[in-house]
């Protein structure tokens, strides 16, 4: 499916007016201790060539997800009013993407990781020029993969591992040199639903 840049946004901008926000299951599970709040942003970059999804390679040194492909995000802190607010934050901080470059367009459901964390991807359509700082201690390196490519179902794959004693499943999407897994692959999953959703 080809987006012309011309029209991008306003495409984007129509298939979030009707997010529902599902906060009930977010906040009833961080209440009761089982989870920990996080948020994401899920930039959206607007290239004259057409849409691109800007992802972060997490440095190697890292304790959690160590050398992955995720999105600028971090935990939710106190002096945060909101999941979008966290996401903001946490992109400044990483990649040096500002609050104000980023016009929200809205959330998808919240993503409940294996590790206990209750993550809320926040999607937003950032204009160039970019200017990224990458925080280089959190940060490797940043890429840009073509929406067209992550609309597109053939090019995910769901995969197997064993993980304390059992076996998970997670869904994978290659793109280049790179290897988009776990909770990334499984946002980009809902992304892709979301906007090919009818209605």
């Amino acid at each position: 499916m080809a987006i012309a840049s011309a029209t991008a946004a306003a495409w984007l901008r129509q298939k979030f007016t009707r997010v529902a926000v599902r906060a009930a299951v977010r906040e009833a599970s961080i209440l009761a201790g089982t989870v920990v709040a996080a948020a994401v942003l899920v930039p959206i970059i607007v290239r004259p060539s057409g849409l691109t999804v800007l992802l972060t390679r997490r440095t190697a040194h890292l304790r959690d997800h160590a050398g992955q492909v995720s999105f600028p995000g971090g935990r939710c802190e106190a002096e945060d009013p909101s999941p979008i607010a966290t996401a903001l934050r946490e992109s400044s901080e990483e990649v040096g993407i500002e609050a104000e470059q980023v016009e929200v367009l809205g959330t998808l459901p919240d993503y409940f990781t294996s590790t206990g964390f209750c993550v809320t991807p926040v999607v937003g359509l950032v204009t160039p020029p970019l200017n990224l700082r990458l925080d280089d201690f959190e940060v490797a390196e940043t890429f840009e993969t073509p929406l067209d490519f992550l609309l597109d179902a053939a090019n995910y794959r769901q995969e197997e591992l064993d993980y304390a004693g059992s076996k998970r499943t997670y869904w994978a999407v290659p793109w280049r040199e790179y290897f988009i897994w776990g909770a990334t692959a499984g946002m980009l999953v809902s992304l892709r639903e979301h906007l090919l959703a009818e209605g």
